[in-house]
């Protein structure tokens, strides 16, 4: 058995492989499954068979029973292209109290601590067991989570509390909004912009259904939330498009636009009746299109669904973080995260990691040193709770 690493090596070997989301994680997969080899835990692999350059691994350490606790996280980051870093974004560097690199924060550095406290709790012999789940792709959707743990069931006996890892400060955050986005692409037809009236301009269509949703997030903000929406920022359903491309040149109209429309639903609310209103306005759109040329049209496609965290009502994964942090507080997010995905499929779900989420994303990305340490220390609690019978 080779040497039990420490939770800021592990993070070290994590942060070094660049799993920028469009890229290959599988060193990293390989790396992860060794290394639990070399300790003695046998791991599992999941493939995306569209996408064989991409894995989620997991594991199960402990008795063979039912009941498990999950720590979820995910192995891909995003991109620093064009971001000014100070230093090496693949190497963890430490100053200031802090460790720069990027995923430190989100979320290599709770990466780290799961592996640690599963190696710990595989050694110590723990009365109740403990697994790993790590995905792909969350960055882009939470498409990599829903596979792998369906790939989960037939192979690990099924776990009962999941603590998913994104940075929370070490707060046990109970709620999030779900998010849905659809591909939208508009296709026109070309004249010349100076005989406007007989063409279909794809990008001023398109616009139409982004004036929609700028008009949907006016009512939305004028509305009176509910109990359970005004615990998050903003307390109501938006409507967002974020990257819009088309055309090819200033004097015709533009042929295709194509956008994503994107929406993150407050509980209570459904994506389905957001899809729903938005289904009927490209209709709308579409047919007034048709009426100036058949060939114009609208294609959508769901991009991705994301379903919301929906606080529990005595929650046993929110009971364990609660009795292991000492924190009481009602808090929620308004992003999404795999936890609403693992709630979907039947676990108590709950977020809890160490790291500010103000910190993703950035250039310079850092986990502050007490906050990786207090992550570590959650993690050795967790540890003692899993070696006493249930």
């Amino acid at each position: 058995m080779t040497a039990v690493l420490t939770p800021l090596e592990i993070m070290q070997k994590l942060v070094a492989f660049p799993t920028v989301s469009r890229d290959s994680n599988l060193p990293l997969v390989d790396w992860v499954q060794q290394y639990l080899t070399e300790q003695g835990i046998v791991s599992h692999r999941w493939v995306d068979p569209d996408q064989p350059h991409k894995a989620a691994v997991f594991a199960h350490v402990g008795p063979e029973i039912e009941g498990a606790v999950v720590l979820s996280g995910h192995t891909d980051v995003v991109p620093v292209d064009g971001q000014p870093w100070d230093s090496d974004p693949f190497t963890v560097v430490e100053r200031d109290g802090k460790y720069f690199g990027r995923g430190t924060c989100d979320m290599k550095g709770f990466d780290a601590l799961a592996i640690w406290a599963l190696v710990e709790a595989h050694h110590r012999g723990v009365k109740r067991p403990l697994q790993l789940a790590l995905s792909f792709d969350e960055e882009i959707g939470c498409t990599g989570a829903p596979p792998m743990i369906e790939a989960m069931q037939p192979l690990l006996p099924k776990g009962a509390a999941v603590i998913v890892g994104e940075p929370s400060m070490m707060q046990a955050v109970t709620g999030h909004k779900g998010g849905t986005g659809f591909r939208t692409h508009m296709i026109g037809f070309e004249v010349h912009s100076s005989l406007l009236h007989t063409g279909v301009s794809a990008i001023m269509q398109g616009a139409r259904l982004i004036d929609w949703a700028n008009h949907r997030n006016a009512e939305n903000m004028a509305k009176e939330p509910g109990a359970m929406q005004s615990l998050f920022n903003p307390p109501f359903t938006t409507c967002h498009v974020g990257m819009i491309s088309g055309g090819t040149a200033h004097n015709i109209t533009a042929k295709d636009c194509t956008f994503m429309m994107d929406f993150r639903v407050v509980p209570g609310e459904q994506a389905s009746d957001w899809e729903a209103a938005y289904r009927t306005e490209v209709q709308k759109v579409e047919a007034d299109m048709q009426a100036i040329h058949p060939e114009a049209r609208i294609d959508i496609s769901k991009g991705f669904d994301v379903p919301a965290l929906v606080p529990e009502e005595a929650g046993e994964a929110e009971a364990l973080v609660r009795s292991l942090t000492g924190d009481n507080g009602t808090h929620v997010v308004s992003y999404g995260t795999e936890a609403g995905q693992f709630q979907a499929a039947g676990y108590s779900a709950v977020i809890c990691g160490p790291g500010d989420i103000a910190q993703a994303h950035q250039p310079n990305e850092f986990i502050t040193v007490a906050q990786f340490n207090a992550g570590h220390g959650f993690m050795k609690q967790l540890v003692m709770r899993l070696e006493a019978p249930r």
